[in-house]
């Protein structure tokens, strides 16, 4: 998802465009979050203390800020905010309900569903560990792993532990520090053998699959060894069908390249290789990353490589 911001004639507010329909019934306006109850994207920005107003249009977003707010520091914030609402399959504004075959959502080819939401289907881990040993854990997260995380506009917090695998939910620059988290997280709990995103334990068939193989390989071989050279690297998450989900971790995490590298790299060189696959979607939250994918001028004349 590409998020631009522009200017308005308010230095107070401004309108943040993510490359897809909004709400095609507006503009709608809230002053407030008791007027945005029937909005769970409105909602989800007023949580923001120095958000005063938020305006949905056909394709943008339009937030005030409060007077003594510096958009330095509250933008990253609301970025990563519409970000979060877009990637949870939430409605923009909650419509009473439909009758029987007329809601949304249904049939289609499925093209503008959240990617994210078709792909957590499967069964979630559940922790087998001791609740002595998952205490530990999860205080190790909160003193000394979560303060370090949320300075870069992450998030990390625990999910499950499955025998020696600690499985954890992992949001914004997380992702890039998960070698990080996994050392120190060993050190200190010895039980503890490997760490990943809980999304990444949920059973996935399509992996699996011929396809789903043949994409790894390339991946594994072709992709990731030409991406680590910038500090990138492309994680697998699922196939199903001919499409295929990946998500853009470390430095190719809000990177101003990464729309390319995915278009122009990582796009044709799997289809190349595995002809039926047709589309690959790219679930990561760029709005966290070290070089936000929203920021504009993203330029042309750089190496399509992240």
């Amino acid at each position: 998802m590409f998020i631009q911001t522009q200017a308005t004639n308010d230095p107070d507010t401004i309108e943040f465009v993510p490359g897809r329909e909004v709400y095609g019934a507006g503009p709608i306006a809230f002053g407030g979050p008791e007027e945005a109850r029937r909005s769970p994207l409105a909602a989800r920005l007023f949580e923001l203390e120095q958000v005063r107003g938020v305006q949905l249009n056909g394709e943008s977003v339009a937030v005030t800020k409060a007077p003594n707010a510096e958009w330095l520091t509250l933008k990253p914030h609301v970025l990563a905010g519409i970000m979060q609402h877009f990637t949870s399959g939430q409605p923009v504004i909650e419509e009473p309900a439909a009758a029987d075959g007329n809601g949304a959502g249904g049939g289609g080819n499925g093209a503008s569903a959240d990617p994210m939401h078709e792909i957590q289907e499967g069964k979630e881990p559940v922790s087998d560990a001791d609740e002595e040993l998952i205490e530990q854990v999860t205080e190790l997260l909160e003193t000394r792993i979560q303060p370090a995380i949320e300075q870069t506009g992450g998030e990390v917090a625990f999910h499950s532990m499955v025998g020696g695998t600690l499985n954890l939910k992992l949001e914004g620059s997380a992702y890039a520090m998960l070698s990080q988290i996994e050392n120190m997280l060993r050190h200190y709990v010895p039980e503890v053998e490997k760490v990943q995103d809980y999304q990444d334990a949920i059973e996935k068939p399509g992996l699996q699959t011929e396809a789903g193989q043949a994409v790894k390989k390339v991946l594994d071989e072709r992709v990731n060894p030409a991406v680590a050279g910038h500090g990138g690297h492309i994680a697998l998450i699922d196939v199903q069908g001919a499409r295929v989900y990946v998500r853009l971790e470390g430095g190719c995490q809000g990177c101003g390249m990464a729309g390319v590298t995915l278009k122009q790299g990582i796009e044709n060189e799997i289809k190349r290789h595995v002809p039926q696959i047709e589309e690959i979607l790219d679930v990561t939250d760029h709005a966290s990353g070290t070089n936000p994918y929203f920021q504009p001028g993203k330029g042309g004349g750089e190496s399509p490589v992240a």
